[in-house]
């Protein structure tokens, strides 16, 4: 699988044009190393600045587990003290990880440690998330909802991200009316015998460091791993494409409603039936 994964370029700096000529417009990715060297969060932000300012706030957590007909849409499987969580990260590997934290609602002085960079695409003021994990944590591979132009913006320490335009759909074992692929295909070492429509996907990978800064563009796929306990901050444009935008309006409006409702009616029946077509869906691709 690694074989047919090109690494994202990687630039030091870059201008608006450049950025819109080179990577917006063909919708290619890019790692902009030295963005952010001018915010305040590229030499405060880390895992103890972290628990210093937000280590009384509560915060949900996710692990790997598969997605189980009872829970709702992006619901947590556990809580804990941001100061318990940071400690956690800190001591050993754990699955759990902070995803979708909306830090201008939660630690509203976090946002004096950032500014808004100008790449050429109105970034949305009210979304800044962040994301936590520890080492060998890792999401599904999953796109985002709406679509959008993602900045992701990386601190303490290492995380590797795999990513794949939606062209490549067909061969990702897609879970129909759902964000995701199959949760059990493991992206960092994939079993291809088990597998073997993925081995017709191409796509990207990288690695961020402490103040890299990750273009996504429109709907890509993407897997991200920690490598060592860390957070990422993720700005978003929304989409351009008139395709992407009107699977974006669809996606909220439409499916993620009609999947909670069938989750309802058929209870894990509709999350097997998924699970399967997932397969049957690539297979029929694949002859």
């Amino acid at each position: 699988m690694k074989h047919n994964l090109t690494a994202i370029p990687r630039v030091k700096t870059i201008t608006k044009d450049d950025f819109l000529n080179l990577y917006f417009k063909p919708q290619k990715p890019v790692v902009i190393e030295h963005a952010i060297t001018d915010w305040p969060a590229y030499t405060k932000w880390n895992l103890d600045y972290i628990k210093d300012i937000a280590g009384d706030i509560t915060v949900p957590l996710y692990d790997d587990r598969p997605v189980d007909y009872k829970d709702g849409f992006n619901q947590a499987h556990a809580e804990m003290k941001m100061s318990d969580y940071v400690d956690l990260l800190q001591r050993e590997p754990t699955k759990y990880r902070i995803f979708l934290w909306n830090i201008l609602k939660e630690v509203p002085q976090l946002q004096k440690d950032f500014s808004y960079p100008d790449f050429g695409l109105r970034l949305m003021k009210t979304l800044p998330m962040l994301f936590f994990g520890g080492t060998d944590s890792h999401t599904f591979m999953h796109y985002d909802i709406d679509l959008a132009n993602i900045f992701h913006f990386h601190f303490n320490g290492k995380k590797e991200c795999i990513l794949f335009d939606q062209k490549q759909t067909k061969y990702l074992y897609k879970v129909p009316h759902a964000l995701i692929t199959r949760e059990d295909i493991d992206f960092n070492n994939p079993d291809l015998e088990k597998w073997p429509a993925l081995k017709k996907a191409k796509g990207w990978v990288c690695q961020l460091n402490h103040g890299d800064v990750l273009y996504m563009p429109e709907g890509y796929w993407h897997y991200m791993r920690y490598i060592t306990p860390g957070f990422s901050m993720s700005l978003r444009a929304i989409a351009r494409n008139p395709k992407n935008l009107g699977k974006a309006i669809y996606n909220i409006v439409i499916m993620r409603h009609f999947d909670n409702l069938m989750r309802r009616l058929k209870g894990q029946k509709w999350i097997d039936y998924k699970n399967e077509k997932a397969i049957t869906n690539t297979k029929s691709l694949d002859e």
